[in-house]
């Protein structure tokens, strides 16, 4: 993870990381505490994604931060992350300068047309929601190597007539 981009997040967002390490914890051992997804629990610590006050409670328990009492120089877990909390979706510049987050874009610039062409000879017009929307990584091994596999799943939105 990206010092400059954890140190450019809101300070409550830097507090998890800060918790996360300080308790070697992974994201997949915090989204199993918590009954998540391990892409949905990094999204909330990046800010995101809008975490419920249960995920705000067993991030506390999870992490051994008290989500009512201070956790940066002026407010709470709860006070910067709570109810009011709308997340500003879409961290970093374009194209990206991170080697992986770059190879991510480049698989959007090398397959992008054609996903969308099999996608719509499937599915017709419409897009695929980001919303309604779940991601996994797993490690495989194939051919001797380790390889990652991602997985996206998306409800299917067809474009309506008017």
């Amino acid at each position: 993870m990206s010092a400059s981009v954890i140190n450019s997040l809101a300070s409550a967002n830097q507090s998890l990381f800060e918790a996360k390490a300080a308790k070697g914890l992974t994201f997949d051992q915090i989204a199993k505490d918590l009954g998540r997804n391990e892409v949905y629990v990094a999204a909330v610590f990046y800010g995101q994604a809008k975490p419920t006050k249960e995920d705000l409670e067993g991030l506390s328990k999870c992490l051994g931060v008290d989500h009512n009492v201070r956790v940066t120089k002026s407010k709470s877990l709860v006070s910067t992350m709570g109810e009011h909390f709308y997340p500003e979706r879409g961290l970093g510049v374009t194209p990206p300068t991170d080697a992986l987050l770059y190879r991510l874009y480049e698989i959007i610039l090398v397959y992008g047309y054609p996903l969308k062409s099999v996608i719509h000879e499937k599915f017709g017009d419409g897009i695929m929601s980001a919303i309604d929307f779940r991601a996994n990584v797993e490690k495989v091994n194939e051919e001797g190597a380790d390889r990652v596999k991602l997985t996206f799943v998306g409800k299917w939105l067809p474009y309506k007539k008017w």
